[in-house]
């Protein structure tokens, strides 16, 4: 037994968090998202059998994810860099709003309930998993991007999910773009890109957010971060990142983007029932 769990279930669950840690670098770099889809549900099994609270829990996972996201997304955005498909002209317009849709995701932290959280997951990944599942390409409201103003509205809800879900925010980007006619490479590299300022300024806010709650937490907490989750799965999604980039440009995506979707809607089940 190690704080109440039995060693075999540890076993297991590390194996999971491994798992997920070299999942999460090849999505990164496949897809352009920073993987938290895949972490959040994780870190969340492991830290209810460790006995975190409900009420700070799903918290805790969140901002360990957008942390752990952080040289991912880095590696990831580097990747897509070399190939010279990355908009420089989009990250310029969504990084100050993204940001900003950080910061108010994170204040949310410091005092919304946990089901918050739950539902922002579940409405989505949901959302996400529908377009993958159903609409494909075929989603499409112009050949070319809206004005400043229409992309700044764009740029705050990808920050604003992203860091109420505790992703980087690519899976959303990633359809903005594509409904807008850019070519599916470029808004994945153009994704990773966003993700870097996202996920530092997001994993500094669950620092502080999750300060007062400090007596709620796990050893080894810097607010609402688990230095131990950081430590196991962060350096196994950075070194996997780049192998995700290199098959986003030598794969059909297809049968990836059914098996991910299909993840996300169980994911999204899961949370959903444990509302009840």
């Amino acid at each position: 037994m190690l704080l109440g769990v039995p060693l075999t279930e540890l076993l297991w669950l590390a194996l999971a968090v491994i798992v997920a840690g070299i999942v999460t670098g090849v999505l990164a770099g496949l897809f352009g998202i920073g993987g938290g889809a895949v972490i959040v549900p994780a870190l969340y099994e492991v830290f209810r059998l460790l006995g975190v609270p409900e009420e700070v829990r799903i918290q805790l996972c969140v901002g360990t994810s957008i942390a752990i996201i952080v040289p991912t997304t880095i590696r990831s955005y580097l990747a897509h860099r070399e190939k010279d498909l990355v908009i420089p002209q989009v990250i310029r317009v969504w990084a100050a709003p993204a940001v900003l849709g950080v910061i108010c995701g994170a204040v949310i932290a410091a005092f919304a309930p946990a089901a918050v959280f739950k539902i922002a997951f579940v409405v989505i990944a949901t959302f996400i998993a529908v377009k993958f599942l159903f609409a494909g390409d075929r989603w499409n409201l112009g050949t070319d991007l809206p004005g400043t103003a229409a992309m700044s509205v764009y740029g705050f809800g990808i920050g604003l999910c992203g860091s109420l879900m505790g992703v980087s925010g690519g899976s959303l980007s990633n359809i903005v773009l594509t409904l807008y006619g850019k070519p599916i490479h470029n808004a994945v590299a153009t994704s990773a890109g966003l993700g870097v300022p996202i996920t530092i300024v997001g994993t500094l806010g669950y620092i502080a957010a999750g300060l007062p709650h400090e007596v709620l937490l796990p050893p080894l907490s810097l607010g609402f971060v688990s230095l131990i989750g950081l430590a196991v799965i962060a350096p196994l999604s950075s070194l996997t990142a780049p192998y995700g980039a290199r098959l986003a440009h030598r794969l059909s995506r297809r049968t990836l983007e059914i098996t991910f979707a299909t993840y996300l809607l169980l994911v999204s089940l899961r949370f959903l029932v444990s509302l009840y």
